[in-house]
């Protein structure tokens, strides 16, 4: 398994590059598979955010899908314990919700519960909104966009994904890797776009929109 750390407008030392490998030796317990862990990590030198100052996320790449952690505190040493019992954590519940697949478990086709502010939490913080000469959205995958809405502070920030069909228990497993409280996909059988989320224990919820193609007349909305 091979490891990769880099900073981002900071300089990492030999000293927590060991540390790092050490500290994430284990993964392969979880990810025998695992190939590739890269760690990056970003300080942010705004004096008021020194809480958060030393950003690290972790991702894993293997043969199957890409699983992702990230946490901040005012120390890297510190950020990296909760990024690697993130990352454990999720590791763990895929796990675990494979076992249990088959012995029944529940999800819902209506949406009750849903996390917003854990939603919210998933959108990185935008500096600047695009101005009006610039794309409104993006056009291919990996772009990102911001846009200002008016005169208003609210900024929308977009982001385009590949997408391609899959089952409901494949979304799941996909969300629990990636540790996000929602997971945006096409089901492979009704080809509806969804959105599964986590609630309780092991029970998760599954939005579906009946999409509608064409332009809509005055009042057929």
């Amino acid at each position: 398994m091979e490891f990769v750390v880099k900073g981002r407008n900071t300089e990492v030392s030999d000293r927590f590059r060991a540390h790092v490998e050490e500290k994430l030796a284990k993964i392969e317990q979880f990810a025998p598979r695992a190939q590739r862990v890269s760690v990056e990590v970003a300080h942010e030198p705004n004096p008021s955010q020194a809480e958060t100052a030393e950003r690290i996320e972790i991702t894993v790449r293997d043969k199957g899908p890409v699983v992702r952690a990230e946490a901040a505190a005012g120390d890297r040493y510190g950020a990296l314990d909760l990024a690697a019992q993130k990352l454990v954590e999720q590791l763990r519940r895929a796990h675990e919700r494979r076992r249990s697949h088959n012995k029944g478990n529940k999800w819902e086709q209506e949406p009750s519960a849903i996390d917003f502010d854990a939603l919210l939490s998933v959108a990185a913080e935008t500096p600047k909104a695009q101005t009006e000469s610039e794309p409104t959205h993006p056009t291919k995958p990996g772009e990102e966009v911001e846009t200002q809405l008016g005169d208003s502070p609210v900024v929308v920030r977009q982001k385009l994904y590949e997408a391609k069909p899959m089952t409901v228990d494949q979304a799941l497993y996909e969300m629990e890797l990636v540790g996000h409280p929602f997971y945006l996909f096409i089901d492979a059988e009704t080809k509806q776009p969804c959105a599964a989320y986590r609630r309780h224990g092991w029970t998760y919820g599954v939005i579906r929109l009946d999409a509608v193609t064409g332009e809509f007349g005055p009042g057929e909305a």
